[in-house]
């Protein structure tokens, strides 16, 4: 925009073109939850069919941030400041299909702020966006259904900040399996028949991989932190893992337990590193169940500049779960 938006900031609103909601939303919030009364359980953040979504203020937790985002809503002008100028947030979104065939094109969308708002032209379908690696020379593209998600803890607070509600796709009765339920025994086997190797657990997120990082203990001169990566798969053995970390003290790994550790250099930066398992140990995360977990915990020695890190600098930046097949 070539005008600036400011104090109480933008709102920006449209119309779903069936019975969508909002599961979950990072960077930004809907004004209004609207009426979710049918909804037991999993309760969405918004059921509004017109959604009213405002940006977070500054200071919000790392899990509730996005990119470009939580600035209260105030935008500058494009020609003054293109990086102040930009506000960006990440819906989850159920109830809209799972195929490009059954998922619709929201309509309706506008964007308000003091003085006058606009009317936007229909939406599009674009190419899915591009994400450049922290060196630039490599480049992702966003998926419609990942397949890991990560959820984070520390010794300073009982609170475990999850896995987003939805992160993978939302539960329902065909697609899980409660946990030790005997008919995962009966699906699996119909399941193998049919050639389909695609049975959850039941949890909140719907994630096939679970990675939890969690801050063990802070030592004069060191962090000890554990990670934990979890099958929730019932049909999968997964062979040769990988796990691609990012996370500023990377750049002083200590002792790695467990796990494998080799550092991934560019020129002088060294914030990233990829864990594996140790041949004839753990290199296997077998199916979903007791044993369908490897763990490992890291010494992270503490330097001048990290020394007395605020408690979100304690998490990492950035992961990806790569997991292979035998």
């Amino acid at each position: 925009m070539y005008r600036q938006i400011m104090s109480p900031g933008w709102t920006l609103g449209w119309t779903w073109a069936k019975k969508e909601v909002i599961w979950s939303m990072v960077g930004a919030q809907a004004a209004d939850q609207g009426d979710c009364s049918k909804f037991k359980g999993n309760i969405p953040h918004s059921c509004e069919r017109s959604p009213a979504i405002v940006d977070l203020l500054s200071g919000v937790p790392k899990n509730q941030q996005f990119a470009s985002c939580c600035k209260g809503g105030v935008l500058g002008s494009w020609r003054e400041d293109q990086v102040a100028a930009v506000s960006s947030f990440q819906v989850t979104v159920g109830h809209s299909g799972t195929t490009k065939k059954t998922v619709k094109v929201p309509k309706g969308f506008y964007l308000l702020g003091p003085g006058a708002g606009y009317a936007c032209s229909s939406a599009m379908i674009v190419p899915s966006s591009i994400f450049f690696s922290s060196d630039g020379r490599r480049k992702t593209r966003a998926m419609k259904n990942p397949n890991c998600c990560v959820s984070l803890s520390s010794f300073y607070n009982p609170v475990i900040t999850p896995c987003s509600t939805c992160a993978c796709g939302c539960q329902n009765k065909d697609n899980c399996t409660k946990r030790d339920s005997k008919i995962s025994t009966v699906l699996k086997s119909n399941l193998l028949m049919n050639g389909n190797a695609q049975l959850l657990q039941c949890t909140k997120h719907m994630c096939p991989i679970q990675v939890h990082w969690h801050v063990k203990v802070n030592y004069k001169k060191y962090w000890r932190v554990k990670i934990t990566i979890t099958n929730f798969n019932y049909l999968m053995n997964y062979s040769l893992w990988n796990l691609v970390v990012q996370h500023p003290n990377l750049n002083n790994v200590n002792q790695v337990y467990n796990f494998t550790y080799k550092p991934l250099l560019y020129q002088s930066i060294n914030d990233t590193g990829v864990f594996y398992g140790v041949k004839y140990r753990n290199e296997l995360l077998t199916e979903a169940g007791p044993g369908g977990n490897v763990q490992s915990e890291l010494i992270l020695e503490k330097t001048t500049m990290n020394l007395h890190w605020s408690k979100d600098g304690l998490f990492l930046r950035k992961f990806t779960s790569m997991v292979m097949n035998a």
